[in-house]
C-alpha cells in the first residue's frame, strides 16, 4: 500500500509506515528544515516542498497515487501546554481539515489524522467533532484512538490522538501495555558528551544492553547527532542543583534572579529525566528544558531523538535549533508504526 503524509515534518509518521512495510509515496511540508531531513532519509522524489495552506486542488495535482493518506497538522492551538495559543482565533484551527479537503479529491482507502490529545479536550473537542464529521460526510468510517507511551514501547509518557478514517466500519485498534522502557534504557549506550558538544559523528559510548537500544542503534558503530546545547555557565550552574525527577523548583532563587516571577513556572521547565522511568514528553527544547539524568547539561539531538523512537540511522539536518524543533515536533515512529499497520492490516 502507499502511503502519502501531509504535514510530514521530518518524519516521523513517515517512518512509522515503513516500518509498518508500506510504499511511503510522497511526504508535503514548508519548512524547509524539515524538509531537508526528510529527503535526507526518503530521497529526492518523495518530497514535495508545498504550503499546505493553499487550495487543496492546486496540490492534488502533485501527489501520486495512495492508499492511506496520513497527517499530522500544526498541533499549537490544540495543546493543552499553550493556553495563548489555544484559541479559536489562531489562524492554524483550519489546517486540521486540510487531509479531509485532499481526500476529497484523491479518495484514499484510509485517513489517519494525528494530533495532541489536548484536541479532544474542552473547547478543543469542537475541532474533533467537526474532523470526525467531515470525514463521516466523505463515506469514511471514523475511528477516534488515544495511544499512550505505554501501549507501544515508548521510554516517553507521551500521549497522542490519531482520528482514522475508514471506508468500511468495524475498525478497532488493539493496544495493551507492555514493557516500558526506561530512559536509561534508551540513551545508556550513547556517547558521553559535555554542556555545547558540537561533534556530530561519534563512536558509541558503550555497547547497548537494552533491547530498545538494540534496536535502534542496529550494527552501526558509530553515531550522529551528538549536538548539545551550549548553555551559559549560571544555567549550568542551576542544573548543578537538580536531583533526578526535579525542576526549577530546587534551583536556589538567587540563581534564577533573571525570570520575573520563579512561581509561574510550568513543571517541565529544568526538568531532570529518571534514569530508571520513562522520560517526561520531548517537545520544545527551550521550553520543556530537559535535562540529562546524569549530566549538567541538556539532552543531545540524538538522546532526545532516541527517547521518540527513531533509530541511529536516521539523519536530521540544520542548524542544532532546527534539529532540535524537529525532533521536539516530530510523532514518535513507533506510535505511527502502531496504528498505521493496524490500520493496513485491516484494509487487507
Amino acid at each position: 500500500m502507499k502511503v502519502v503524509d501531509l504535514f510530514c515534518g521530518s518524519g516521523g509518521l513517515s517512518f512509522g509506515a515503513s516500518a509498518a512495510q508500506l510504499d511511503v509515496a510522497m511526504g508535503v511540508d514548508l519548512d524547509r528544515h524539515a524538509i531537508g531531513t526528510y529527503k535526507k532519509n526518503f530521497g529526492e522524489d518523495a518530497t514535495l516542498s508545498f504550503d499546505l495552506c493553499n487550495p487543496a486542488v492546486d496540490l492534488c495535482s502533485h501527489l501520486p497515487e495512495h492508499d492511506i493518506l496520513v497527517a499530522g497538522p500544526p498541533c499549537q492551538s490544540f495543546s493543552t501546554s499553550n493556553q495563548k495559543t489555544r484559541t479559536d482565533k489562531n489562524p492554524l484551527n483550519n489546517l486540521l481539515f486540510v487531509p479531509v479537503e485532499v481526500a476529497k479529491l484523491t479518495e484514499p482507502r484510509a485517513i489517519i489524522v494525528e494530533n495532541v490529545h489536548g484536541l479532544g479536550i474542552g473547547s478543543r473537542r469542537k475541532y474533533l467533532e467537526r474532523l470526525t464529521q467531515s470525514m463521516a460526510e466523505l463515506g469514511y468510517h471514523p475511528t477516534v484512538v488515544q495511544v499512550s507511551g505505554a501501549e507501544v514501547g515508548l521510554p516517553q509518557n507521551r500521549t497522542r490522538l490519531f482520528v482514522v478514517g475508514l471506508r468500511k466500519a468495524g475498525f478497532e485498534i488493539k493496544l495493551n501495555t507492555i514493557h516500558q522502557p526506561t530512559v536509561w534504557d534508551a540513551i545508556s549506550d550513547l556517547p558521553r558528551l559535555e554542556n555545547g558538544a558540537s561533534v556530530d559523528t561519534l563512536p558509541y559510548g558503550s555497547s547497548a544492553t537494552s533491547a530498545y537500544a538494540k534496536s535502534l542503534r542496529a550494527r552501526k558503530r558509530i553515531c550522529t547527532g551528538n549536538l548539545v546545547t551550549d548553555n551559559a555557565e549560571k544555567i549550568v550552574q542551576r542544573y548543578e542543583h537538580i536531583p533526578q525527577g526535579g525542576n526549577w523548583k530546587s534551583i536556589p532563587v538567587h540563581l534564577m534572579d533573571d525570570y520575573s516571577d520563579v512561581t509561574r513556572c510550568h513543571t517541565g521547565i529544568y526538568h531532570r529525566l529518571v534514569s530508571d522511568k520513562p522520560a517526561k514528553v520531548v517537545g520544545n527544547f527551550r521550553k520543556n528544558m530537559l535535562v540529562h539524568p546524569h549530566q549538567h547539561r541538556g539532552l543531545s539531538i540524538r538522546e532526545a531523538a532516541r527517547l521518540q523512537s527513531f533509530p541511529d540511522k536516521y539523519l536530521f539536518v540544520g542548524s542544532i535549533g532546527k534539529q532540535q524543533q524537529q525532533v521536539g515536533n516530530a510523532v514518535p515512529p513507533l506510535m505511527a508504526k502502531a496504528v498505521i499497520s493496524q490500520v493496513a492490516n485491516f484494509l487487507e
